[in-house]
């Protein structure tokens, strides 16, 4: 049996007033206070709510502000020129401010079908345009933490579902039923553990038990929204505890059924994937890029190499073994988690660069620096190297060559003894002449 409600409204909302929280409109962007401004003035409630507020109750210094207001989608695009209607499922606003856009939403209702509320006979809701009032839309948010408003007109922060506790607790919690409230959107389990990994928050048991249990909802996710999940859990900026409790909460086999095979049977591609999502962490506090492509290369490399591998004891040569595999590979991967065409173009050629920068000798081996995913590759076998083969010598080799002059990178390629062979297959044995004619009729 589901457990009892993780989080019921409170009998009156708590209002904290501008004195006892950190809330500042000095923290708060221009163009959120411009559109919260223009709703206030022309009579609409108008607070900030979600991320935004929590992070600046935190401490933090959020990268946007999400506005819910009275005001329905057709009046807040009547009042703002350069607004946007989008949504099906649940109608936003978009409102540009110079290069900022703020996203309004209208405060929801409960779910009560007919035209503009839709729930599956599953729980899922597939339409949610019911708009009510703020009280309701509370009650609407996922977790306790999302659901504190700061109020324009007095610059208080508004605390419905016991928020205020929580975040000083450092509990992640369900508002509602959490049996219910995943079925509505099983996307939520990833955003609990999104949540409890960036904000190192702990969650509550009730939450923690329904998502052990619910997880297989996650297979009627579309594999291209999870992609857009799998970039949010892993590439701002914790991606390495966010693994880990993925794990701990078996859901990463439903993102990335291969990656989470290979982490439980081999070593090495354990030590892979933590070492990536440390070195994507670390490059993000850095402020440096980071590509899904580079990622996803080292979420499924374990399992393409093994497969390319077996395709080498067979007598395919190096090149063809690794895109055969992952041929073969790559349709599971993109049922569950889909990965478009402009991020899996470069993660095969990432693989495909791997042999290439496992011969150290001759002019030939430095044409590749000027392949244009030479550094990403280059990154590539480094972390291979990191995280235990037995590449040290080629990733040493391409560090070094990386600063040199051009006629000195041909003094060094000439001066580098041998090649390595590291995954490059058997020969196949020729045939007698007279075999080949007949083998092709």
């Amino acid at each position: 049996m589901p457990p009892a409600s993780s989080t019921t409204a409170a009998a009156e909302p708590r209002r904290i007033p501008r004195a006892e929280h950190a809330v500042s409109r000095e923290h708060i962007s221009a163009s959120a206070l411009q559109v919260l401004s223009r709703l206030h003035g022309a009579g609409h409630r108008a607070l900030l709510v979600g991320g935004g507020v929590r992070d600046l109750l935190l401490g933090g210094e959020p990268k946007d502000f999400d506005v819910a207001t009275d005001a329905t989608p057709e009046e807040i695009k009547r009042l703002f020129r350069s607004c946007r209607l989008i949504g099906r499922r649940f109608r936003l606003a978009h409102v540009r401010v110079g290069r900022e856009i703020i996203e309004v939403a209208t405060f929801r209702g409960e779910h009560d079908g007919g035209v503009d509320g839709e729930v599956h006979h599953d729980g899922r809701i597939v339409r949610d345009n019911v708009f009510g009032t703020l009280e309701e839309d509370a009650q609407r948010r996922d977790f306790s933490i999302n659901a504190l408003y700061y109020d324009f007109a007095d610059d208080a922060v508004v605390d419905f579902v016991g928020g205020m506790q929580d975040l000083r607790d450092g509990t992640l919690r369900v508002i509602g039923e959490p049996y219910k409230r995943f079925r509505e959107d099983p996307v939520r389990m990833l955003r609990a553990l999104r949540f409890a990994a960036k904000l190192n928050f702990s969650v509550q048991p009730d939450c923690a038990a329904a998502i052990r249990e619910l997880g297989e909802l996650l297979e009627e996710i579309p594999s291209a929204r999870l992609f857009e999940e799998v970039l949010k859990l892993f590439q701002s900026g914790y991606g390495e505890r966010t693994m880990e409790l993925l794990r701990e909460y078996d859901l990463l086999v439903y993102l990335l059924p291969m990656t989470d095979s290979a982490m439980r049977r081999d070593p090495f591609a354990e030590r892979l994937m933590m070492q990536a999502l440390a070195n994507t962490d670390a490059r993000l506090a850095e402020d440096k890029s980071v590509t899904p492509a580079f990622l996803f290369a080292a979420f499924l490399w374990p399992s393409v190499s093994r497969r390319a591998a077996e395709l080498r004891e067979r007598g395919e040569q190096a090149s063809a073994a690794l895109q055969q595999a992952a041929s073969e590979l790559m349709p599971a991967q993109q049922e569950a988690t889909a990965l478009p065409r402009r991020f899996a173009v470069p993660m095969r050629e990432i693989w495909q660069l791997q042999d290439r920068l496992a011969v150290l000798n001759g002019k030939r081996s430095l044409r590749v620096l000027g392949h244009p995913r030479f550094r990403a590759a280059y990154d590539f076998l480094c972390l291979r190297a990191e995280a235990g083969e037995k590449l040290q010598k080629e990733a040493a080799f391409w560090t070094e060559i990386q600063e040199q002059h051009p006629e000195q990178q041909v003094r060094t390629a000439s001066a580098t003894g041998g090649k390595s062979r590291r995954g490059r297959g058997r020969r196949r044995r020729r045939r007698p002449a007279g075999d080949s004619a007949a083998a092709s009729t």
